[in-house]
C-alpha cells in the first residue's frame, strides 16, 4: 500500500532540525516517506535526513508548493520579505509558529496560508 495521498510536491521546511525528536525533523522524514521533494532550511547543515539543506530561503531556486514553518513568530517577522519573495503556493503555520504580522503580509500578497500541523495533515491524508 502506497503512503502517497497526493501528487508529489516540493516542500520547504523552514527551521528543520537534525534532532530526530524534533517535530521539524519528523516532518522532513514523513514528507520524504510520502514521496515529496524536501528542501530543509537551516544554516548549520548541508543535509538533514538525506535531504538537501540550504542556509536561507533565498538559496532556493525551484518553485515551492508548500512552505512548512517551524520557527517562532519573532524569527518569522524578521523573514517576511524573504518568505514573500519565495512565492510558495501555500504556507503551513505549524503549532507555535503563528505570526499575525507574517499572516497579514501573506494575505496582502495573495499567498495562501493556514494554521495546521504538517504531521497530522500527512497522516490524515489532508496534505
Amino acid at each position: 500500500m502506497s503512503m502517497q495521498t497526493s501528487l508529489p510536491q516540493h516542500v520547504v521546511v523552514l527551521g528543520a532540525s537534525s534532532k530526530p525528536e524534533r517535530h521539524s525533523n519528523q516532518a522532513v522524514r514523513l514528507l520524504k516517506a510520502y514521496q515529496h521533494k524536501v528542501t530543509a532550511v537551516n544554516p548549520a547543515f548541508d543535509q538533514i535526513e538525506q535531504c538537501p539543506c540550504v542556509r536561507q530561503l533565498a538559496d532556493i531556486h525551484l518553485p515551492v508548493d508548500t512552505l512548512s514553518l517551524y520557527r517562532n513568530a519573532h524569527q518569522l517577522a524578521n523573514q517576511i520579505d524573504e518568505i514573500i519573495a519565495l512565492k510558495p503556493k501555500r504556507i503551513i503555520f505549524n503549532p507555535g509558529t503563528e505570526s499575525w504580522e507574517l499572516q497579514q503580509a501573506l494575505t496582502k500578497s495573495g499567498i495562501f496560508w493556514q494554521e495546521n500541523c504538517t504531521l497530522v495533515m500527512l497522516r490524515s491524508g489532508h496534505f
